[in-house]
C-alpha cells in the first residue's frame, strides 16, 4: 500500500534562529527544524526524539560540521546525528527519521505522512 503524504506549513522564516533548531508538532510527532544559512540545503529536518533517551530534545542540540557534514550533537549524551541522512555517527545501527522540508515564500513546508487518510484507508 502506497503513504500518502502532504506538505504542511509548520512555521515561518521568522520563527528559524540560524545554526540552530526549533521544534515543531506534526501530525506524526515532534520534529526539529534546524536553519543552516551558510550551507546548501539550509533547511533540515529530522525527529525531535533522540532514540538513545527517547526524550524529545534534539532542537536544542547543538549544530556543526563533522567531515563535511551538516550535524546535531543530542545534548543528552553527545551523541551526533547527520541531519541529511538521519544516522548516527557513533552507531551505525542507530538513525533518527528524516523529513523533506522546504521554503515557500515565508512558510517553511515539511512533508509528513498523511495520518487521517491512512487510519480511513486502513
Amino acid at each position: 500500500m502506497k503513504t500518502h503524504t502532504s506538505w504542511n506549513a509548520v512555521c515561518t522564516v521568522d520563527d528559524l534562529v540560524p545554526e540552530s533548531g526549533i521544534a515543531v508538532w506534526t501530525e506524526e510527532g515532534p520534529v526539529a527544524v534546524f536553519y543552516l544559512p551558510h550551507r546548501l540545503p539550509a533547511l533540515f529536518a529530522i525527529s525531535h526524539t533522540d532514540p538513545f533517551s527517547g526524550a524529545n530534545i534534539l532542537a536544542r542540540g547543538i549544530t556543526g560540521d563533522l567531515k563535511g557534514n551538516a550535524v546535531v550533537a543530542s545534548p543528552l549524551y553527545k551523541q551526533h546525528f547527520n541531519l541529511k541522512t538521519g544516522a548516527c555517527l557513533e552507531d551505525d545501527s542507530v538513525s533518527v527519521r528524516t523529513y523533506p522540508v522546504l521554503l515557500d515564500g515565508n512558510r517553511i513546508l515539511l512533508e509528513t505522512a498523511d495520518v487521517q487518510r491512512q487510519a480511513v484507508a486502513a
